[in-house]
């Protein structure tokens, strides 16, 4: 069996980019991907500036207890005066420097009077003065290409005056499930049937990475209609995930349509839950391919199959570099006494003292125990975990963004 990291690492080498970008509002581009680096045009702040209120001079002419007269009043978004020497201006945080002026006094330590504005502290040089380009240089990178537009990175370029940005299309994918048990939510149960509870799933992840999805539902249980369905799916889409059908079962049709249709690769990863993972390639009718990627059945399985593989894969088709989350280390409030082969992602919350603690069974059919929990923790194949053992820890809060 390959490893969680070997299976991931080959997964990855396959991942064709898109080249094909938009150019969207920098307002409507949460999440998207940067398709080209982008450079700043002008310095932030465009000017020295007050970072307190209080009042503005020169610290050379300030003698505790002395007080100077206040020639001018400089609101945030003003036009301020050069400074008299020997004076000092009322000044709002934000505001722009008086020409001359190298310091603000905050107004907690000023005494104002008859006379003018005294300091009940000598100030130094540069107190509470925002330089100008202090945040953004003009003609520096300000984001590179692949990054992923977080509401700080949107914010980061609007500061700069972006109102537009480049970036890669969304990824096209189809899914589609597979088992003649699956029914509809909405609609009674036929004896032996279960709702499809990965249809919702899978459609909320993809809708998190920013992916236009297109739902085939689900395929019966025939090669021909398996065969069909992913040969549309196949036509405009860059990738199509499958849920089910990868195993070896004689109603399993998934890997011989795949294999028909294109080429197919099923990979026994060494984790827990989930163990089939099926990789792939789907001919077009008109030239070239788009990939395929099979997620075991189990609502757990996929969920863990598709954070840990699927959502990487999706992220670097679009360029991003540094597509695996970083795992905290975290003291478990558990034991696990009993190692195991494999890679095993145990569905946990933080509790008491910051302890992570486990939801309670943790089978692969077991949707309670996502719902429950605030992410995963990780155990090394064949490492028993005693109670306060630093263990990898993955919150859903990163891992579903």
């Amino acid at each position: 069996m390959l490893s969680v990291q070997e299976a991931l690492d080959q997964l990855l080498s396959h991942a064709t980019p898109i080249t094909q970008a938009d150019s969207v509002a920098t307002l409507a581009a949460g999440g998207r991907v940067l398709a080209e680096s982008i450079y700043a045009g002008i310095d932030v702040p465009p000017t020295d500036n007050a970072a307190m209120d209080g009042y503005a001079l020169r610290s050379a002419d300030v003698r505790p207890g002395t007080p100077l007269p206040v020639g001018q009043r400089v609101a945030a978004g003003a036009l301020a005066m050069p400074l008299a020497p020997g004076s000092a201006a009322r000044i709002f945080t934000g505001a722009p420097l008086p020409h001359g002026a190298d310091t603000v006094v905050m107004q907690e330590h000023c005494r104002i009077g008859a006379d003018g504005v005294a300091f009940l502290r000598q100030p130094t040089s540069g107190e509470h003065v925002r330089r100008r380009g202090e945040d953004i240089r003009a003609g520096s990178v300000l984001l590179v290409a692949g990054t992923r537009l977080r509401p700080q990175e949107l914010a980061y370029a609007a500061a700069a005056g972006l109102a537009q940005l480049r970036v890669i299309r969304r990824p096209r994918v189809a899914m589609l499930f597979t088992g003649a048990e699956l029914a509809m939510p909405g609609g009674p149960l036929a004896p032996g049937q279960i709702y499809n509870a990965n249809r919702y799933a899978l459609g909320a992840l993809l809708h998190a990475l920013g992916c236009e999805t297109t739902d085939f539902g689900i395929v019966p249980d025939r090669l021909d209609a398996t065969r069909a369905t992913l040969r549309e799916a196949a036509a405009g889409h860059d990738l199509v995930i499958s849920s089910g059908g990868v195993s070896v079962g004689e109603e399993d049709h998934v890997k011989a349509a795949v294999s028909a249709e294109g080429a197919l690769e099923v990979w026994k990863v060494a984790m827990k839950p989930g163990k089939p993972l099926a990789f792939g390639a789907l001919r077009r009718a008109g030239g070239g391919s788009a990939h395929f990627i099979g997620l075991p059945g189990n609502p757990v399985a996929s969920f863990v199959a598709f954070v840990q593989f699927a959502r990487p894969f999706i992220l670097r088709m679009q360029g991003v570099v540094l597509v695996q989350q970083q795992a905290l280390a975290m003291r478990a409030g558990f034991a696990c006494a009993h190692p195991d082969a494999r890679t095993e992602f145990l569905r946990v919350r933080v509790g008491t003292g910051g302890l992570l603690e486990p939801v309670g069974a943790q089978g692969s059919a077991l949707l309670h125990s996502l719902v429950q929990a605030d992410g995963l923790a990780v155990r090394a194949p064949g490492r028993a975990i005693a109670h306060g053992d630093l263990v990898p820890y993955l919150p859903f809060g990163e891992l579903l963004a």
